[in-house]
């Protein structure tokens, strides 16, 4: 999804092509849509196990993990006999081995959840499996399917008509109406009563994993058309060094503001080792110098690692979640500001608690509820289109490429749930010349450069207390948030 939006952004950038609002709204649509399923899974699939103790779940009373449940949500499959349902489940998983949880670190030290609350969690897991299956409708409804749902450039690949069987229609449109309610109930009633639930029981990890001290957002969801970030819901920009109080402009088209390393990479450049290149000049030539495999360890060699180190203006960035937040909050955007004091004082810690592994756990469920408030607003802006009948998805003036410039060169920047995402694209006489991705992974997760500085991954884990270097739950904490 987030890379097919961010191609097409990249050849609409090139080109010069802006797209009709109707279909502005169904993107956003769907990029909130993904927001709110990929933290939704995120949170339970991939990181609630990491503070969750399913083991320790089959000593919970139900019944005290229904009262527990309902005095903060008002889900109404929070009863005793829903929660003894679940219990039996893991009995039967504990007595097969607990098929694919065999390899979790059950009754590790770093688990603090009391049992009720860890059967909740359990629960609400295997709940968060049915329902992540149906708000992915809404990609296949707006875009044919999911995974991958198509996208266009110039528009969304869709029609309007209220009266065509294969077009978007009224039995569409009140499926998608019907699966944004159960996104909504579950996000606000299942997903973050139980995140501030765990979070409650691990205040301490707001002291561990902040890494970095800079973030970076290209910003996200265009109200007044992609070439206006000014009017993004998530606004543009860098906050460095933690200062809330001032935020830097980005220009991704910069040369001197965006650039790749491969000092510790396994790549050369023509320039050498210690050169940045900014993406449209991008070079890709691999050039492995690591043992042969099979080994068990790289200490000793400069170069470690398939990623590039992006830096912004020389500076490692974090990005994701948090550094949305972070950049719209210290932006002023009253809505972001009053969520996450909201949030906050609920957990009675300040605000430089979100910087760490606990703030950014808490920044995807945050931004999971910002992204609920406007898909709703969104699809109130689709029907209100609909009404009026503007209905245009399609913009096809550059659609030939014999309309095209004999050379062009365009980035498609989008905020991917993992963090900062960018297209580089230069096209010379109808094709692609060069293509290059800068991608969240690569920023967070790319080795040291050249003056040694490492990247948000390894400075979030600078510190981190473990109590078992067999078992580094704490490890995994910090590299899942």
């Amino acid at each position: 999804t987030v890379h097919a939006l961010t191609s097409v952004r990249a050849v609409e950038s090139a080109l010069g092509i802006a797209i009709p609002p109707t279909a502005e709204l169904i993107r956003n649509i769907m990029m909130t849509a993904q927001y709110v399923h990929d933290h939704v899974v995120h949170f339970y699939h991939l990181h609630a196990l990491d503070w969750v103790d399913i083991v320790n779940a089959l000593k919970a009373d139900p019944k005290k993990a229904a009262e527990l449940a309902q005095s903060f949500s008002k889900w109404d499959k929070n009863t005793p006999a829903y929660f003894a349902g679940v219990q039996d489940k893991i009995k039967s998983f504990a007595a097969s081995g607990l098929g694919i949880f065999a390899n979790g670190c059950w009754g590790h030290p770093a688990y603090k959840l009391p049992p009720e609350v860890n059967l909740i969690a359990v629960a609400h897991y295997l709940d968060a499996l049915e329902w992540q299956k149906e708000i992915v409708k809404i990609h296949a409804v707006f875009g044919g399917k999911n995974p991958h749902p198509n996208y266009l450039v110039g528009g969304v690949p869709c029609s309007i008509n209220m009266n065509e069987v294969a077009a978007i229609n009224s039995e569409r449109l009140n499926l998608v109406a019907k699966l944004i309610s159960q996104a909504d109930e579950f996000v606000n009633e299942v997903y973050i009563p139980d995140l501030l639930a765990v979070a409650s029981f691990y205040k301490d990890w707001a002291k561990w994993g902040g890494g970095l001290s800079n973030y970076l957002c290209y910003g996200e969801f265009p109200t007044q058309g992609y070439g206006k970030p000014e009017s993004f819901k998530y606004p543009r920009g860098v906050v460095l060094n933690r200062d809330l109080s001032t935020v830097h402009p980005v220009n991704a088209t910069d040369s001197q503001e965006i650039k790749e390393y491969i000092a510790s990479s396994w790549y050369s450049y023509e320039g050498g080792d210690n050169v940045g290149i900014h993406p449209w000049a991008g070079e890709t030539k691999l050039n492995y110098t690591g043992p042969k495999p099979p080994f068990e360890t790289l200490e000793g060699h400069q170069k470690y690692s398939f990623l590039k180190t992006p830096r912004w203006k020389e500076q490692a960035m974090e990005v994701g979640p948090l550094s949305w937040l972070l950049v719209a909050y210290a932006s002023g955007r009253t809505d972001v500001q009053d969520l996450v004091k909201d949030t906050l004082g609920k957990l009675n810690v300040p605000v430089a608690a979100l910087f760490s592994t606990l703030g950014r756990t808490a920044a995807r469920g945050l931004d999971a509820a910002l992204a609920m408030i406007w898909l709703k607003e969104f699809f109130n802006g689709l029907m209100q289109q609909v009404k009026t009948n503007e209905v245009s998805t399609f913009n096809g003036e550059k659609w030939e490429p014999k309309s095209w410039p004999a050379e062009a060169e365009g980035v498609g920047l989008t905020e991917a749930p993992r963090g900062a995402l960018a297209h580089y694209i230069k096209i010379k006489n109808g094709a692609i010349d060069n293509y290059q991705l800068v991608v969240p992974t690569t920023w967070n997760g790319s080795p040291r450069d050249a003056k040694q500085q490492r990247s948000s991954f390894e400075q979030a884990l600078v510190g981190t207390p473990v109590a078992n270097l067999e078992q580094p739950v704490e490890i995994i904490r910090t590299l899942h948030s």
